[in-house]
Formats: C-alpha cells, structure tokens, sequence
C-alpha cells in the first residue's frame, strides 16, 4: 500500500493465483527457449548478433504466448473441457479407437484445413495458402535466428556445403545444386504462398458483404498487411541482393525487421493468437469416440456450477440444437464459447479468443441471439 494524494492509503489489489501460475509458466518457458538457444548455438559460437532484435522479439512472444495460453486453459470452461476430453480420449475402452482416429484428424484439420474447405473453397485457399508459408518461414527461421542451424564450407572444397544442426555436422551438398537454390530461396517461396493467400483474403473482404460488415480493422485487417508487410520486404531483399547489386538493401533490411519483430511483439495480443489454440481440438472431436456424450452430459448438468451462469446458457443451446449424437461434436466449441465473458477473477485480459467477431452471446436470450461463429475470421 502507498499513501494517496488525500493521505489515505491504496492497496493495491493482490495477484491471483492463477496470474501468478500463468506468469511462472511464462518464466519457465521463456528461460527453456533462451536455454535452447544458447545450447544449440554452441555458447552462441553461432549466434549472429545482428539477429539480436529478432531474438529478443521472440522471447517476448514465447512469454506472453505462454501466459496467456495458461490464463485460457484455467478459464473454468476451457478447463472441465480439456480435462474431461483428455480423459475421453484416453479412457481404456476408447483409446485405441481414438488413436486410429487422430492421425486422420492430424492430416485433415491440421494438413489440409477441411474444417474450412467445407465452408469456402477460397476462403480454404487463402487460410491453406497463409498457414503454410508461415509454417515453412518460421521453419527456416527461427532455427537459423537462434543460431541451430548454420552452413559452412566443406574444408577443401570451395564449392559445396555442409550442414550443422545444433552444433553436429549433417549432409553436404553443392553450391550450385538444385537442393542448394530451393534451401537457400526457402524464404521466397514462402513470401509466395504468403502472398497468394492475403490475397485471396483481401478479395473476400472486398466482396463478401457479410464479412465486411463484422470485420475490425485490429482483429481482421491487420493481421493481413502484417504478413504482407514481412513477405514483401523480404522478397525486396532478395531483388536487392541478386539483381540491383545491394541498391537500398539496409533501409530494406531496417523495414522488414520493423515488420517482423513488430508482429512478433504483437502475436500474443492479436488473433494470430487462435494459431497456438487450434491443436487444442486434435486431440478430440468429430471421429474421437465419446465426445458427444461428454458433451450430452455436461449440458444437461450445466446448472450445477452457478459460477459461469452465462456459459449455461451457452451449453443449453448446445444441447438443444447442436449436440446430434456420438462423435458429432467438435472439441473446439468448447474453444467458440470460451470468450470474454469468462474471465477468472482478477485474469481479465482481453481476450475474444476464438470467435472472432462471429460468434459469443449478447444480452437477452442467448439461445436466440447466440451461434457458434466460425471460429478465427482471419480470411
């Protein structure tokens, strides 16, 4: 407590518990993530320090990512679904139908997007076509950033490569060599993919009416000149280093670094954020046996718990009009009704999670008013 400017005394509020447990889960994996990076870099013998900016970017969002995904999964709502469908998944008389079952789920929801395929084969395209070349740049980069992986010339052999994963040496390949132009242009062809898909992205928001409607500029705009901004500075940087003999490429390199490490910085904060949330679903949903009447029940004893007394409601639309059967309902609703209406005291952070302007409940009857949006509206 501190005296005020009227001479009383302010106290200021204490932390709760599960602030306390998210900022430690924070720490730990912020301090893992360094440990990493020193380690793979040999004692940072190949850590370049003009990447510093980077590295310190990605602290910062390994952190906030950390604390905010703990503060998500205390939720009391996201909670009883994760537990409850973890051990849905793994009870004996389901296991082995659930794992046969997941590798499928792996390839179609994670792989191939079909969640979204269902709905628009462009708006498939645009999310497809975004998720990829990010998944290739932050494969390529961030061990490259942190220093895991580094290329050196073969000891008597000008003309070929040899690669050094976390310190021990790997394959070799020309310099000229086919491997050589696809490893080393990697970035490009995730410029590309990135591209074509923010695109594909901003045509929607041109035309569809409906989403133009509900979209944001913060949650929905953004995003999108983000990812267009880094994949066009960096493919400048390759114009100004193969054809314009280096013309402009500090100013270049000062632009694209702005871009990165400004969306870095904003990654835990913004809805690029549903990216760390969406794997929550693999582990159960449409084709894990037993979901439904997990979700049956819980809906008929949602008024056991007054304590979130908005997400009854939620679940009693569930149980009237979405629960069909066995193994029809998809773990990420528990994820659509998990929104700003339930902050544990005192973890109020801000957080729309996943339903992105298209879902959540207003005031009234929440039945009627209430549907489960689409999820994440990035597209």
């Amino acid at each position: 407590s501190a005296p005020g400017e009227s001479g009383c005394e302010v106290t200021m509020p204490a932390l709760s518990r599960e602030t306390v447990r998210a900022g430690a889960r924070g720490v730990v994996a912020t301090l893992l993530v360094a440990a990493l990076i020193a380690i793979g870099s040999r004692n940072l013998a190949h850590f370049d320090a003009a990447l510093v900016g980077y590295t310190f970017a990605t602290l910062f969002a390994v952190f906030g990512i950390t604390y905010r995904y703990s503060m998500w999964l205390q939720r009391p709502p996201t909670a009883l679904f994760w537990r409850r469908g973890w051990q849905v998944f793994f009870s004996r008389d389901r296991l082995l139908a659930n794992l046969a079952a997941w590798p499928k789920r792996v390839v179609g929801v994670f792989a191939f997007n079909n969640f979204i395929f269902r709905r628009s084969r462009t708006r498939w395209a645009a999310h497809w076509l975004i998720m990829w070349g990010c998944l290739v740049a932050a494969a390529i980069t961030f061990p490259l950033v942190w220093g895991w992986i580094h290329f050196e010339t073969v000891p008597g052999d000008i003309e070929s490569y040899r690669t050094f994963v976390f310190g021990v040496a790997g394959g070799e390949f020309p310099v000229d060599s086919f491997m050589a132009f696809v490893i080393f242009h990697g970035l490009v062809w995730a410029s590309f993919l990135v591209i074509a898909g923010v695109m594909l992205a901003f045509r929607r928001r041109m035309i569809d009416h409906g989403a133009a409607a509900v979209q944001q500029f913060g949650e929905d705009i953004l995003p999108l000149i983000l990812l267009l901004a880094i994949s066009v500075t960096g493919l400048m940087l390759t114009v100004s280093y193969t054809w314009m003999k280096g013309y402009a490429y500090t100013f270049i390199a000062m632009l694209h670094a702005i871009a990165v490490i400004g969306t870095f910085l904003w990654l835990p904060f913004g809805k690029f954020f549903h990216i760390f949330q969406r794997p929550a679903q693999l582990g159960v949903g449409p084709g894990i046996v037993g979901m439904g009447q997990l979700l049956a029940a819980f809906a008929r004893q949602r008024q056991a718990d007054q304590a979130t007394a908005v997400f009854g409601h939620e679940i009693d639309c569930f149980g009237r009009n979405v629960i069909g059967g066995d193994d029809q309902v998809a773990f990420v609703f528990a994820v659509f009704v998990v929104n700003q209406n339930h902050h544990l005291t005192g973890a109020n952070v801000g957080d729309d999670v996943l339903n992105g302007g298209n879902g959540g409940v207003a005031h009234g009857n929440p039945c009627q008013q209430w549907s489960p949006g689409p999820g994440p509206d990035l597209l």
